[in-house]
């Protein structure tokens, strides 16, 4: 996790490529992709959404109830 990887592009790293084709590539730094206990994308948010935005935190509160 500390190491600079390629989240566009030939050699985008594997982890996005799975983010890219379930929700839409990063259009900028600090895109955020919420993950469900399953694996799958649930939404992704742009990087004009802060961390400490309510949508964010409503949205991450509703995958922490879901079973």
């Amino acid at each position: 996790m500390s190491a600079k990887v390629s989240v566009k592009g030939a050699d985008q790293d594997p982890l996005f490529q799975y983010l890219s084709q379930a929700a839409g590539e990063p259009r900028w730094n600090f895109t955020k992709y919420l993950v469900g206990r399953d694996g799958k994308v649930i939404k992704r948010f742009d990087s004009k959404v802060t961390p400490d935005a309510p949508e964010l935190a409503t949205a991450v509160e509703a995958a922490l109830a879901t079973p």
